[in-house]
């Protein structure tokens, strides 16, 4: 996998918004994306040995190296446009607290910002960004 691969939650609004946030400030197209329900996100997931029923976390895969939950979102946002970059400062942030404020977020996510009925479909104009 020569691009860097970004798995999300298909049915989250709140993963899905993240999604298109990450597609509008990445206009160089460095990330492609696979939800953790389809069948090439639940087999990444078995080849990088992770939980197949973990879809609450957001797994960006680079170079052969898995990272999840905040530092999967760190990484991401050191790749964007803009003063996002800036946000990959909080790395020095012990690992525990800060997915313990990951974890606060994504436990929640469907209640504060609902869930959709099927996964996400990419448009047109993005589908080429999207494995499987």
């Amino acid at each position: 996998m020569k691009q860097p691969l970004i798995l999300f939650d298909g049915i989250c609004n709140l993963c899905t918004a993240s999604v298109q946030f990450i597609i509008k400030r990445d206009p160089r197209a460095k990330f492609s994306f696979a939800s953790l329900q389809s069948q090439v996100g639940q087999t990444i997931m078995k080849k990088y040995e992770q939980d197949i029923s973990a879809l609450s976390t957001i797994l960006l895969i680079r170079d052969q190296k898995v990272y999840s939950r905040s530092s999967a979102v760190l990484h991401i946002a050191r790749e964007l446009t803009g003063a996002w970059p800036l946000l990959y400062g909080f790395i020095i942030v012990p690992k525990f607290i800060r997915d313990a404020v990951y974890e606060l977020i994504a436990q929640n996510r469907y209640k504060w910002f609902g869930r959709r009925k099927d996964c996400m479909v990419p448009t047109a104009e993005h589908k080429a960004r999207f494995v499987g």
